[in-house]
């Protein structure tokens, strides 16, 4: 069987972390998508709200698992018994960042891949925190996120 972990802040998830979710979950056996609890992160969703609301978007697909962890993604993934991290890139701009911690992670453990999967070209744009900020202004955020969270993020986005 074949695990793979798809970390990442998701706050709030879009519809590019919706797409990767439903790509990975094709390809691997066992999915977790890891909400990463960083104390330095100024985050505007709990780790818990990140998880529900995932929760919701995964709820169709019978082998993803939503969890959340604290600490060393390597760590994380041999306690779930993973082999693969999945990383979703949008540019240029991301891979250089993902390279170094997928080298970084190797480093810590060579037993564990990390797989890039690219963005959707509608979503190469898309960012939590641009979803926020337009949120943040009254714009209309329906076109980038699913539509079951929508309302979870409206009601949690402080007005400008």
């Amino acid at each position: 069987m074949v695990r793979a972990i798809y970390p990442g802040s998701f706050d709030p998830p879009t519809n590019g972390h919706q797409d990767i979710i439903k790509r990975a979950s094709e390809i691997f056996d066992q999915l977790t998508v890891a909400v990463l609890e960083n104390p330095r992160k100024d985050a505007l969703f709990s780790h818990e709200e990140r998880a529900e609301m995932l929760e919701k978007i995964c709820a169709p697909y019978d082998n993803v698992e939503v969890d959340y962890f604290r600490g060393l993604l390597i760590e994380y993934a041999n306690r779930k018994d993973a082999r693969i991290i999945i990383k979703g890139l949008r540019a240029m701009s991301d891979f250089e960042f993902e390279f170094q911690m997928a080298l970084v992670n190797r480093k810590l453990d060579s037993r564990i891949e990390t797989v890039f999967m690219m963005t959707n070209s509608k979503y190469s744009y898309l960012s939590s925190s641009i979803v926020k900020e337009i949120a943040s202004f009254g714009g209309d955020i329906r076109p980038l996120v699913p539509p079951k969270i929508y309302e979870i993020i409206i009601k949690k986005v402080p007005q400008q």
